[in-house]
């Protein structure tokens, strides 16, 4: 078998992953913050342990701004329905996925205003029509680092350096990117980092968070739930200090267990000799794909511009038929459609049929991508 959908999760995890989650549910299993025994502090290293792994990861230079969620998605509602209330405006980019698309259409309803700016049809950005959209009213700029469906990468650092110039929060949508590319949140000019556990940092589902930025004040983001935190009991209000304003309730400590070794797995191996043994993947598999008649691989086609994830179409052959053939038949495991990115497809020119997107993780050979490559072969010559 052979998977190819690491932009959607990756797989398998990593040993220490594995071995880290068993021992929490074996050696710890309680929530910390709410009891003071040596199980709960216990757990407390557990959970700082991760805080520190990503922050050194991101570039951040408090791991106490390193702020657990649900996922990246949860990350990015919490920013997005904290800045964003009526009469205020915000920038994002024609190469969204729906977790910033859907919170921003809700927000729409509400009386929030938004500029999408158009990228080109390989998913590219100058970062200068990003500064055409900006206003007074202005609240935010959310854009992917990188996109899900073509892997192209945004000039981050450019538009972070125009927003910081106007004062305005830079929120990135660094699911694609994280473990799998270089982030340094201060070099890059980001104010807010939303990231995702189960694909490039190799930890498992339910994981992620927020990375806050050192210069962004805290007091301007509320909290998006409200409960327990193990801190300051006596009060019925939430917490205004870090990270307790934004975690209310029981943290998933089995998920930040793996999560952590997941972060350090990546830091040990090094993020760029990943991305270097990714880029050379995506390098052999856009070549592949390109030789094949009536294939069409869509974005940059060029390794160096994206991360590992590349889509491809067959003219006259369904995407969901071709995946479900790679699959059946050659055991190559990929994923089909419009991957929760419609915006980034109508940009691409590929809505509303889709795309097959192949994506390559840190584990993955060439051996596979060859083989990967010859099953695409074969599945195009069927009419």
């Amino acid at each position: 078998m052979i998977y190819l959908d690491h932009a959607a999760t990756s797989w398998p995890k990593p040993e220490p992953v594995q071995e880290a989650m068993l021992r929490y549910m074996r050696d710890v299993g309680v929530t910390p913050g709410r009891s003071g025994h040596r199980l709960a502090n216990e757990a407390e290293r557990t959970r700082l342990d991760a805080r520190e792994a990503v922050a050194e990861l991101f570039g951040a230079s408090d791991p106490l701004r390193v702020v657990f969620t649900s996922g990246g998605t949860m990350a990015l509602n919490l920013v997005l329905f904290g800045l964003l209330a009526r009469g205020a405006h915000v920038v994002t980019t024609g190469i969204e996925h729906n977790a910033v698309m859907r919170p921003l259409r809700a927000l729409a309803a509400r009386g929030v205003t938004m500029s999408v700016v158009p990228c080109r049809a390989d998913g590219t950005l100058d970062a200068a029509a990003v500064a055409e959209q900006l206003r007074g009213e202005t609240r935010l700029v959310a854009v992917n680092h990188a996109s899900n469906v073509c892997g192209t990468v945004l000039p981050v650092r450019a538009i972070g350096a125009i927003t910081r110039e106007r004062g305005i929060p830079l929120l990135v949508d660094a699911a694609q990117t994280g473990g799998a590319w270089p982030v340094d949140m201060q070099a890059d000019n980001i104010d807010l980092l939303a990231f995702a556990g189960h694909k490039g940092l190799l930890g498992p589902g339910g994981t992620g968070g927020l990375v806050l930025g050192d210069d962004f004040d805290v007091a301007r983001l509320p909290p998006l739930v409200y409960g327990g935190t193990g801190s300051r009991s006596e009060h019925e209000e939430q917490p205004e200090f870090l990270p307790d304003k934004y975690e209310a309730g029981t943290p998933n400590m089995v998920g930040l267990a793996g999560l952590a070794a997941g972060v350090r797995y990546v830091l040990e191996r090094g993020v760029a000799q990943i991305r270097a043994h990714e880029a050379a993947l995506t390098g052999q598999l856009i070549a592949g794909l390109r030789d094949i008649p009536g294939v069409r691989v869509v974005g940059t086609q060029d390794a160096q511009r994206q991360t590992a994830a590349v889509s491809f179409t067959r003219a006259g052959r369904s995407c969901s038929a071709v995946a479900h053939t790679l699959d059946e038949e050659y055991r190559v495991l990929c994923r089909p459609g419009l991957h929760c990115a419609p915006q980034a497809h109508r940009t691409l020119g590929t809505f509303p049929d889709g795309t097959v997107r192949l994506s390559a993780g840190s584990q993955t050979t060439p051996a596979e991508i060859a083989q990967a490559i010859s099953a695409v072969a074969q599945v195009a010559r069927v009419e």
